[in-house]
């Protein structure tokens, strides 16, 4: 008999081609053998029971802010890693801010990624910066081993993160078309949105109502059109983070028509909550772009159901307190949802919206695995592939409390939602993560 060093037992196994029951073993860090016909062979140190429950590939959150160094009073990998193991992400990519120096040379990210090293419980990497003064550094980010590179279209909110004008984006998009690497873009126009803030406040309007029209559809559309002229012209790979429309998706759309490599991600929050949310809720629920009406989202699940949609991401952006006071044009524009991305897509999705779990598997696993040149490393559940796991209980049901979240603030605009889907297992290279090995294992 084989001798594993985990096995789980009698799951429903997931990937994005289908759901089977069988068994899982692991060894050394990897899948080492999957039984689907019957039960398999062989002993491990440690057998987990998960009958009647489904092991999914670990997530890959590839939009996450733990602001280490610099910023941790905002969160840190030790909190924000600590958080997606209790979500079933196993994979992050963190962003270049709001880390403080932020990471637009060789010696941030080696800042970064020394500190990650040492804190993260799950697998991670490491976004580079585009920004007006650091084309001379993008090459040096990339042979660090930069997931990709990311630069905003408008105001990042952090003094030393700047937009990108257009003059500095096709000299960073050529550059890193060169480097074979991708660029991910905040695409809100500066013009239509500084225009509008300032309009707004010069008439003492401060509400929810005013913030989101001050960053319209429009403004995505309008700075979407330019980016994707760019990458035809510079040949450069682009990933559009945090999309909140169907008319946004439909410009991305075309373009993939044309040959334009470019790849469509949106968040959680643009998935469940809405404009109405935002005034019901306050600050808590501020992001940029801005929440959007519901038939809105439902337009996004529509352009999810169609493929139009690749990634989801969670785009956590956590603050302190105190930085969530104040209007909704001054107050931080973030909301933490990293712990949260999968049980708001089982329930707003796999319960009320009957998307499959092979679409969610392929949404927050396989398509950035094979996007950002994991796979078959990651995102998939196959032999020698990573023991990177999420095992969940489709039909237990619980209501997000405040001392449920791990994130350093526990700020959450879900806090008091039911979901009906819960995590009971992470595994990260074959190791549980979450939750502890004394508590759940025999």
């Amino acid at each position: 008999m084989a001798e594993f060093d985990v096995i789980l037992r009698n799951g429903y196994i997931v990937t994005e081609k289908g759901v089977s029951k069988g068994d899982i073993a692991i060894k050394g860090g990897k899948i080492a053998a999957i039984s689907c016909i019957d039960q398999l062979k062989g002993t491990a140190a440690d057998e987990i029971d998960v009958t009647d429950q489904y092991i999914l590939p670990g997530l890959i959150d590839t939009h996450v802010h733990f602001n280490e160094p610099g910023r941790t009073d905002w969160e840190g990998f030790e909190t924000g890693s600590k958080a997606l193991a209790a979500g079933g992400v196993t994979t992050f990519f963190d962003m270049p801010l709001n880390s403080h120096p932020a990471t637009i040379n060789k010696d941030a990210f080696d800042l970064k990624f020394s500190r990650g090293l040492e804190k993260s419980l799950v697998n991670f990497y490491l976004w580079g910066g585009l920004v007006p003064s650091n084309i001379n550094h993008l090459q040096e980010l990339s042979e660090c081993g930069a997931i990709g590179f990311k630069a905003f279209m408008s105001d990042s909110g952090i003094a030393d993160f700047k937009a990108c004008d257009d003059v500095h984006l096709l000299q960073g998009m050529e550059k890193i078309s060169e480097l074979q690497s991708l660029l991910a873009v905040h695409a809100e126009s500066q013009q239509i949105t500084e225009h509008l803030t300032n309009t707004l406040i010069r008439r003492g309007d401060t509400s929810a109502k005013s913030f989101s029209q001050s960053r319209p559809i429009l403004s995505e559309i309008e700075a979407v059109q330019r980016i994707l002229t760019y990458a035809k012209l510079t040949n450069c790979k682009i990933h559009i983070v945090h999309v909140t429309s169907s008319e946004v998706i439909s410009q991305i759309t075309a373009a993939k028509k044309q040959g334009v490599d470019v790849t469509v991600e949106t968040c959680p929050h643009y998935l469940s909550l809405t404009t109405a949310d935002l005034a019901e809720k306050g600050v808590i629920a501020k992001c940029a772009p801005p929440l959007r009406q519901a038939k809105e989202v439902e337009m996004l699940w529509d352009a999810l159901r169609n493929g139009e949609i690749d990634i989801i991401g969670s785009d956590h952006s956590p603050s302190p307190p105190e930085l969530k006071e104040g209007d909704f044009f001054t107050a931080w524009g973030g909301i933490s949802g990293a712990q949260t991305t999968l049980n708001i897509l089982l329930e707003e999705g796999y319960w009320k919206r009957n998307i499959s779990l092979e679409t969610i598997v392929r949404l927050t696993a396989t398509n950035p695995a094979k996007r950002f040149k994991l796979f078959p490393q990651k995102g998939i559940l196959d032999i020698e592939s990573d023991a990177d796991l999420t095992i969940i209980d489709l039909n237990e049901s619980f209501v997000l409390k405040k001392e449920d979240l791990f994130y350093k603030h526990q700020q959450s605009p879900f806090l008091g939602k039911k979901f009906r889907g819960k995590v009971k297992y992470t595994l990260v290279n074959g190791k549980l993560v979450y939750p502890s090995l004394k508590e759940k294992i025999r």
